[in-house]
């Protein structure tokens, strides 16, 4: 991962600096070095320069006193840019800029960058600090684990310095670690996302998972076949009697020691493959479903990220992880499936597989005390249809719970919908031959399959279900996002504190 640090208006040394403006404003002169801030100010006082969305402007400065590995006599290169009107700036037009400024400096040969953000709510602040930090630390992440030779065109930055407002350098500074542990964290879930299924298959899959749990202080568990008899998970057995991959279920564990912290579990659906089984999906469907575990692997960063905070929690995650093949043994529609709080299910389609996992997930973490459970999980197109790839469906019968999730993605950048768990919803997955059916057909999808859920998480209040399934992946069809990790860290945070 690239360094990071907060930079002071004394020990400003970088290749590239981008400072932020406002439409008819001037620029932040007053967090530059007086050369700096020349040669901003010379930019802002160009004809035609009104500091519009998107306008660009450069100015050198000799640079009379090189950092670490630049050469004398560089030249510093001061970018301004135009962010329109003030009015109309948020959270999420800062993080763009972010990524703009910080592909513009890699792509223009630069090896440190500065980026100095204008004085904003969004950018004030322990939180924006965090924020601001983790996103300029994501900037770099490539995935290019099975290129032979690297790209070359795409060069790396050495280091980001942030520029923080104006009294709050040592504050920023303080959030270094909170950045930095939420990028780790978001690394971890894109990285395991990312990778393809045969690199992937559920056993290497909870290898990896396991390794990386050990390496944050967790006891690890992995149940295969004959432990998921054992248990009657029944649902991720019938999802993965089609595949050669055998299924299996990772079950981390990690408690501070200290009295009275909060019981929470932690869930995420880990299909690897996705191929809908005999209930199989078109080809062109098929070429993203190697991001159907971007649940699992969310919730895993998520546990890691909150290990490496050390917060006072008694944190369990269930980690479900199976392959859906359309092979010989694989189950069918019509086929009766028994779960492990004892319900059985009628499949009606072997595409709705994932509640399968997350019925038997989620009633382990529930037999063993969870006070509180958060799901994550591509689950349905119907979120797609609904929310697109700007923001994930949020379902909770708990206010509170949904009210927390809902500030702690605001808080990280992310966004949440809260859509209606209604009665009808969980009156409609009852089946007719087995106590409930796998699918109630298309028709409000997201809400119907958090129904199905509803029926395994007993009297258990504070529970929610995140449906990632248009935000797991970039534009729906690029790399992954690690979508929900930073909502679930900061949540866990709060609830920690």
């Amino acid at each position: 991962m690239v360094a990071i640090g907060i930079a002071t208006k004394g020990r400003l040394v970088a290749d590239l600096i981008a400072v932020g403006c406002f439409e008819d404003e001037a620029p932040p002169t007053e967090r530059l070095p007086e050369e700096l801030g020349q040669a901003a100010l010379g930019i802002a006082r160009r004809q035609g320069w009104k500091g519009r969305d998107g306008q660009t402007g450069e100015a050198t400065v000799p640079l009379d006193r090189p950092g670490r590995g630049q050469a004398a006599g560089r030249d510093q290169v001061v970018s301004l840019w135009g962010l329109g009107k003030r009015s109309r700036w948020d959270r999420r037009r800062l993080e763009e800029w972010l990524d703009e400024a910080l592909l513009y400096a890699r792509t223009n040969g630069a090896r440190r960058a500065a980026v100095v953000p204008p004085e904003h709510a969004e950018t004030r602040g322990r939180d924006a600090a965090a924020r601001m930090i983790r996103r300029a630390l994501l900037s770099e992440y490539r995935y290019d684990r099975y290129l032979q030779v690297p790209d070359l065109s795409q060069p790396r930055l050495g280091k980001i310095l942030l520029v923080a407002p104006v009294g709050e350098t040592r504050l920023f500074r303080d959030q270094l670690d909170r950045g930095r542990a939420a990028a780790a964290a978001v690394t971890v879930a894109r990285d395991l996302s990312n990778a393809p299924a045969n690199e992937a298959t559920p056993r290497q899959l909870a290898e990896e998972m396991e390794s990386l749990a050990l390496s944050h202080g967790f006891h690890c568990r992995v149940l295969g076949p004959k432990e998921l008899k054992k248990r009657s998970m029944g649902g991720i057995l019938a999802v993965g009697l089609g595949s050669r991959q055998p299924p299996c279920m990772v079950r981390l564990e990690r408690d501070d020691g200290s009295e009275g912290g909060p019981s929470v579990a932690l869930v995420g659906k880990g299909v690897t493959f996705d191929s809908g089984g005999l209930s199989i999906k078109p080809a062109n469907d098929m070429t993203s479903m190697k991001y159907d575990k971007a649940g699992a692997c969310s919730a895993l960063g998520a546990a890691l990220g909150a290990a490496r905070l050390e917060l006072p929690l008694k944190l369990r995650v269930y980690l479900p992880l199976a392959e859906n093949m359309p092979g010989g043994g694989a189950y069918r529609p019509s086929d009766i499936v028994r779960c492990a709080n004892g319900k059985t299910v009628e499949i009606v389609n072997t595409d709705a597989e994932g509640r399968l996992l997350l019925a038997d997930a989620m009633a382990w973490a529930v037999e063993e005390g969870a006070e509180s459970l958060v799901e994550l999980s591509t689950l349905t197109g119907g979120a797609v249809t609904a929310l697109g790839d700007v923001g994930a469906p949020l379902f909770s019968g708990d206010d509170g719970l949904a009210e927390e999730l809902l500030a702690a993605a605001g808080q990280a950048g992310e966004r949440l919908w809260r859509m209606p768990l209604w009665p009808e919803f969980v009156d409609s997955m009852k089946g007719e031959h087995g106590d409930l059916r796998n699918s109630a057909g298309c028709s409000a999808s997201p809400c119907t399959a958090a129904g199905f859920l509803a029926h395994f998480v007993g009297e258990l209040k504070r529970w929610a279900h995140l449906d990632i399934a248009g935000t797991a992946q970039a534009g729906g069809n690029g790399e992954a996002t690690g979508f929900g990790v930073p909502t679930v860290l900061g949540w866990l945070e709060e609830l920690a504190r």
